[in-house]
């Protein structure tokens, strides 16, 4: 997909969500999130929220696509236990090439995981996978770190 096409996707999304995100709770909030981001962007094959337990494990929350076994992960393991230890954004183009890679379908070819942090405290991340080799880029970076730093505001 071009980036225009990509940006016009990502900018309708971030505009919808912005639109409701004042009248829901939070839960409900990420759950619009998943729902908005699943439906709208193509090439969005599963999209969920992993939040922290307060000590060393991210617990699944609200999800949408295909159910994964991975509903509790340490700190540390695959890519979404990675960005919570560095509290930064894990962009990987190709899931066969990462070693650490914890794999939720054999249809998964690239993963994004956004951190969502407020006031330096870690909470907890946005998972976003593809079935798309390559499918993210800097722009679905700068939109989904948008998104969450409205999701922050809700907390």
């Amino acid at each position: 997909m071009n980036r225009k096409r990509k940006e016009e996707l990502l900018l309708r999304c971030l505009n919808e969500i912005s639109d409701v995100s004042n009248t829901l709770r939070t839960g409900e909030l990420r759950r619009e999130v998943c729902r908005i981001l699943k439906e709208k962007i193509p090439y969005y094959d599963w999209v969920g929220f992993y939040l922290s337990d307060g000590k060393d494990e991210l617990v699944l929350h609200e999800f949408e696509g295909e159910p994964t076994i991975h509903t509790r992960i340490k700190y540390g393991e695959g890519i979404c236990g990675q960005a919570a230890v560095n509290n930064r954004t894990f962009l990987v183009p190709d899931v066969s090439k990462e070693n650490n890679y914890l794999s939720c379908s054999i249809k998964v070819k690239s993963e994004i995981v956004v951190p969502i942090i407020k006031d330096g405290k870690f909470y907890g991340e946005l998972d976003i996978d593809s079935h798309t080799v390559s499918a993210f880029d800097e722009t679905d970076r700068e939109y989904l770190e948008e998104i969450c730093r409205k999701i922050c505001e809700r907390m």
